[in-house]
């Protein structure tokens, strides 16, 4: 496994502490902001020309409804992505409006692969309220979820001009990797042992492609060439891999009334995250007790739900196998992988400064 030169027991912190002071903090809540405003007229307008009741079901995900068809102010989501995409433009000297298309097309492939992944797994609450497949079902959650990638590429390629196919080929690249990301996390929930570098490639897919695509493609709306393109990739993919880590930690000891699922929620799920590799590739009782375990549910895939006591305990045996240091050593690594990518490129420093803030408040997120 990869280590940092963080000492034993220090917790994840950002490298550049301070971006992470509350004005710092305060700027990031007005990234998101702008990339929220700026992008969801498109947005709805884009999910407005879905057939009914297609229309209605992706209003109800995106939070814009209740269940009864009432308009509501429901969380839709940090709007990170779409935040990211707007800097791109950015950073590629284009005004943020250029990066509009991208953060649309990226946002609807991102809650494509959320209504899908919710269904596969049986998560029955995202942020806070039902999930599209326990209100509407689970054909309909299958077909918005279609519908919304179908529309992402349709809102790039009608801008009809060079930059927009070289845009719509980094989000088709980035699709297939999520979806190639997908299929491993689901194989490796059938698999006794995985190792901590096969658990990177799946997270580096599922969640880093999308991420470095949501951060090249406004510049490449912008006309950045493929170097800076490509290097913005890449502190997007890096930013992906610190932003599942402290999911992945979310997803053990992330309180339900921050992460809006069940406790333990992948535990539940039997999902081989990073704190769980990392911890069966540790040495040690606690180690070789969670083996056992993990064992005997690969031996029993029929085996159902465990008591908030077994639970606990499995959370735990990673705990003390240094599963919980190691993800957040790793989610600290890869965030500063992740600046270092920005190096070489020439952008606005106000750019730069909010790309490394952004990148703090993912690694820094409520764990």
């Amino acid at each position: 496994m990869s280590q940092t030169s963080a000492s034993e027991g220090e917790p994840v912190t950002p490298a550049h502490e301070q971006l992470a002071a509350p004005q710092a903090q305060q700027g990031v809540t007005a990234l998101l902001e702008r990339g929220r405003t700026l992008s969801t007229p498109v947005l709805r307008a884009a999910v407005d020309r879905l057939a009914p009741p297609m229309d209605t079901v992706a209003a109800y995900h995106f939070g814009w409804i209740d269940a009864a068809g009432n308009p509501t102010r429901g969380d839709s989501g940090k709007a990170v992505r779409p935040a990211l995409a707007l800097m791109s433009a950015e950073a590629a000297g284009a005004a943020p409006e250029a990066g509009v298309p991208g953060a649309v097309a990226v946002e609807l492939v991102h809650n494509f692969s959320l209504l899908h992944d919710d269904l596969m797994d049986g998560d029955e609450q995202r942020r806070h309220r039902d999930t599209v497949w326990k209100v509407h079902g689970p054909a309909q959650a299958i077909l918005v979820g279609d519908a919304l990638f179908a529309l992402a590429n349709e809102i790039l390629l009608e801008q009809g001009t060079v930059e927009a196919g070289r845009a719509t080929r980094r989000l088709t690249v980035a699709t297939r990797k999520l979806i190639d990301g997908q299929a491993q996390d689901i194989s490796f929930e059938h698999r006794e042992r995985v190792t901590v570098e096969e658990c990177l490639e799946m997270e580096g897919n599922k969640t880093g492609a999308l991420l470095a695509c949501a951060c090249s493609i406004g510049a490449v709306l912008g006309g950045a060439d493929e170097a800076t393109a490509d290097a913005l990739e890449s502190y997007g993919y890096h930013l992906g891999l610190a932003f599942q880590a402290v999911d992945d930690l979310l997803g053990i000891w992330g309180e339900p009334a921050v992460t809006g699922k069940q406790t333990w929620s992948d535990l539940r799920q039997r999902k081989k995250s990073l704190p769980v590799v990392a911890a069966l590739a540790a040495e040690g009782e606690a180690a070789e007790r969670l083996g056992e375990l993990l064992a005997a549910d690969a031996k029993n895939p029929e085996i159902g739900d465990f008591s908030e006591e077994e639970f606990a305990d499995r959370a735990a045996l990673i705990e003390q196998a240094g599963g919980r240091e190691w993800t957040s050593r790793e989610a600290r690594r890869q965030h500063a992988t992740a600046l270092a990518a920005l190096d070489g490129v020439a952008m606005p420093e106000e750019t730069r400064r909010n790309l490394f803030a952004l990148a703090d408040f993912v690694v820094v997120r409520e764990r």
